[in-house]
């Protein structure tokens, strides 16, 4: 139980505030329209009205939120600078994409609310005035402001229209059709299997969130929903005066004709703030989009992964922490995230890139292509770099015992910590906090460790120099294989160093027990810390995780950390 409060109490807190609040501003609004002031509204529109007044407001919260999980200069400096005081509320900003999905989600449940309650309310608008009968409420609220329109409370104003027309001329009905679409396009195209295999598809939709907010701001400047002004409650008691709506305006009645007005529109006072910050965050991007940025090298790696050495003036990086790729020659407007698998003691800064997608490939044709021999530094492509940005692996050094899980191409963030572990413990002779690491690498394929073996190969070798052997254990294991070279693995399982990647730690076969991974690892270490870093897939990360619970007890506390990006 105390793992799980040091792994997720913090992030359910904070969930139980966020849905907290979006309870108590849809009840809060909902009850608010039930108020005297939108009684005659009421008459019209029935509870429709507040059906629709509800979401509208939880609307206006959640997107105040969500455009700042995406400003990646800004969670990066609060990570920075509470990471000092709490690791476990610096881990929270590493589940910024997590969040921004849930908001979305809400947003999407709140927008479909509210669209659904104005159906109605447009068809009770519209029957209003189909209606034409004096004797009927409803009908004399429609016709008051006939006149010189200044106070009407049906914004269709006569009956020779229809709701459609009314959605398209008018003000609230545009801005709403636009940003519904936007909204659709936005969410389908942010599907995980669109957005795996057309990352392009996802990457352009996803910037229709400026009609988005274009048409949030403008939403409610027409005014559609109309309640009685308090001036006119003083002349017009609507709970004495609805019964004689006859004799409104007549001499010694004591009900004056009602008077009704729009409420100011609010949206823009709840996204200003964050639309402005957002903004910054772009000009930051831009101002940094136009550093120049030098490839000093470029490797081709088996299994298709492309290796890019740079060079910037003042680019400073931490173990673990990514960066955003723009490549002019490619696209010019997309920016791809990737790792830095250079330590932070080099004098370059590099990324592994595997090339499995259009822009990649464009990228691998800009860099190396057809080409055989090494391209000179000016002819190779501009790249533009943002970041870097913090990731959960910058705390790697902050546990006593670590745990590094990497899945495939995953293995990037380890690539920089291994390398970093190198230069302090092995060639300067650093003393670190850290004084074990496990590490697992799982891949489905043999070529896949080839790129990665050399410096597991380099590792290796220098800990065996300087006698610390017992600081790394790594497993590395080929999840998939044919039987034929299984057969010829087993032939070869008796040589000094592995067949596979060249190391004397042998390679395994499967996937991990996971369970007796995770007893070892805590019989080992009583009274520890163990911090679990992954970057892997969603499932392996439950897998994990619920080891890490499962595990944990009052002398041993595994800390679960994910790669979001």
């Amino acid at each position: 139980m105390g793992n799980f409060a040091a792994n997720e109490g913090l992030s359910i807190f904070v969930i139980l505030v966020w849905l907290g609040i979006n309870a108590f501003l849809f009840v809060h609004f909902y009850m608010a329209f039930l108020t005297d002031k939108w009684y005659y509204t009421r008459v019209l529109l029935g509870h429709a009205l507040s059906w629709a007044r509800a979401p509208a407001a939880a609307l206006n919260f959640n997107c105040m939120l969500i455009l700042l999980p995406v400003c990646r200069n800004l969670l990066s400096f609060l990570r920075g600078t509470i990471q000092c005081c709490s690791r476990t509320a610096a881990r929270q900003l590493d589940r910024n994409i997590v969040f921004h999905k849930l908001v979305a989600y809400m947003i999407a449940f709140h927008t479909a609310v509210h669209i659904v309650a104005h159906l109605f309310n447009f068809e009770y608008f519209m029957d209003a005035q189909l209606n034409r009968n004096s004797s009927w409420l409803p009908f004399v609220l429609s016709e008051i402001g006939n006149g010189d329109n200044a106070s009407y409370l049906n914004p269709i104003r006569t009956n020779e229209t229809n709701p459609t027309i009314v959605m398209f001329t008018t003000i609230a009905g545009l801005t709403g059709v636009a940003i519904t679409l936007a909204l659709i396009l936005i969410i389908t195209s942010s599907m995980e299997v669109i957005r795996r295999s057309y990352f392009e598809v996802f990457w352009y939709t996803h910037h229709l969130f400026v009609i988005f907010f274009i048409g949030l701001v403008f939403h409610g400047f027409g005014r559609i929903v109309r309640g009685q002004t308090k001036a006119s409650l003083d002349t017009n008691n609507p709970l004495e005066c609805d019964k004689e709506f006859e004799n409104w305006g007549v001499n010694g009645s004591g009900c004056a004709v009602p008077e009704f007005a729009g409420n100011p529109p609010m949206t823009w006072k709840w996204v200003v703030g964050p639309m402005f910050l957002y903004v910054c965050e772009r000009l930051v991007r831009i101002y940094r989009s136009h550093q120049k940025v030098v490839i000093t090298k470029v490797v081709m790696h088996p299994h298709k992964t492309l290796e890019l050495q740079m060079k910037r003036k003042g680019f400073h990086m931490e173990v673990g922490q990514y960066v955003f790729i723009q490549c002019p020659s490619a696209s010019r407007l997309e920016w791809h995230p990737f790792t830095l698998t250079s330590a932070p003691e080099e004098d370059y800064f590099s990324a592994h890139i595997r090339i499995v997608g259009d822009w990649t490939e464009a990228l691998y044709q800009a860099c190396v292509g057809d080409k055989t021999q090494p391209q000179e530094a000016w002819k190779l492509p501009k790249l533009a770099i943002d970041g870097p940005f913090g990731t959960a692996s910058e705390d790697v050094f902050r546990y006593e015992v670590v745990m590094l899980v990497g899945a495939g191409i995953g293995v990037t963030p380890f690539a920089s910590i291994l390398k970093s572990v190198w230069y302090k413990r092995i060639q300067n002779n650093q003393d670190v906090f850290t004084k074990k690491i496990y590490f697992y690498w799982l891949c489905p394929e043999t070529q896949a460790f080839e790129w990665f073996a050399d410096l597991l190969q380099s590792l290796e070798d220098q800990m065996a120099e300087k006698g610390v052997t017992d600081f790394l254990s790594y497993n590395i294991y080929l999840t998939r294989w044919k039987e034929t070279e299984a057969a010829h693995f087993r032939v070869h399982h008796e040589a000094e160093n592995d067949p596979i990647t060249g190391l004397k730690q042998k390679t395994l076969y499967g996937k991990p027990n996971w369970d007796n991974e995770f007893t070892n690892i805590a019989t080992q270490h009583p009274g520890t810390k163990v911090g679990v870093f992954l970057c892997g897939p969603q499932q392996l990360g439950k897998s994990l995780e619920k080891q890490c619970l499962s595990h944990s007890e009052e002398d041993v506390k595994f800390i679960f950390n994910k790669e979001n990006f």
